[in-house]
């Protein structure tokens, strides 16, 4: 028995002295776990996204010109510029909600509180989704009938990929509503 806890000892003793030297020894640009916990948390404040490599594939598909380029990017700069304070907006509320789950209020009143704060959540949701509608309706506008007919193709390839990555969660949901710009498919009817 004193055998076995001797070793425990030991193997504890020089696997912490390791850890240390590790933590040393480490370059201090490296993020450490406390740093990596809180960048896995979301980010609460909108920020512009980083420009994606599939942009560029986007961009060759459709075939824009640089006057098309151009103009596509005053719209998504414009609709930018116009969501920015609603998706702050829904940050807030969603910090109210954060905060009404810590508070001490009776679970009945912070279910109440909840559910209108989540309502209010969904109607935020509702308006960023008529401006980017818009944006896109603005951005087809400046599209020729080849590129809306490629546009689609790239639209129904993205719809494809979202429900196969997402085919459990869809099977629960509803079909979404006529003006979000669905067209339901036949079966649907």
């Amino acid at each position: 028995m004193k055998k076995i806890l001797l070793i425990a000892s030991i193997f504890a003793l020089t696997l912490s002295t390791a850890q240390c030297f590790a933590a040393e020894n480490a370059p201090s640009d490296l993020p450490t776990k406390t740093a990596e916990k809180q960048c896995q948390k979301p980010c609460h404040k909108f920020q512009r996204p980083p420009v994606k490599p599939n942009k560029i594939d986007f961009d060759k598909r459709l075939k824009l010109t640089d006057e098309q380029k151009a103009k596509a990017k005053e719209i998504h700069q414009k609709g930018f510029e116009e969501i920015k304070p609603i998706m702050e907006k829904l940050d807030l509320k969603r910090e109210e909600i954060s905060a009404v789950k810590r508070s001490n209020l009776s679970p009945e009143v912070q279910a109440e509180k909840i559910v209108k704060l989540r309502k209010e959540c969904r109607e935020i949701k509702h308006q960023a989704r008529e401006i980017q509608m818009k944006n896109m309706k603005e951005f087809e506008a400046i599209l020729t009938d080849k590129q809306k007919n490629e546009l689609k193709k790239i639209k129904e390839e993205g719809r494809k990929k979202f429900e196969k990555a997402h085919k459990k969660s869809l099977l629960k949901m509803p079909p979404m509503p006529p003006q979000f710009g669905h067209e339901p498919k036949p079966e649907e009817k």
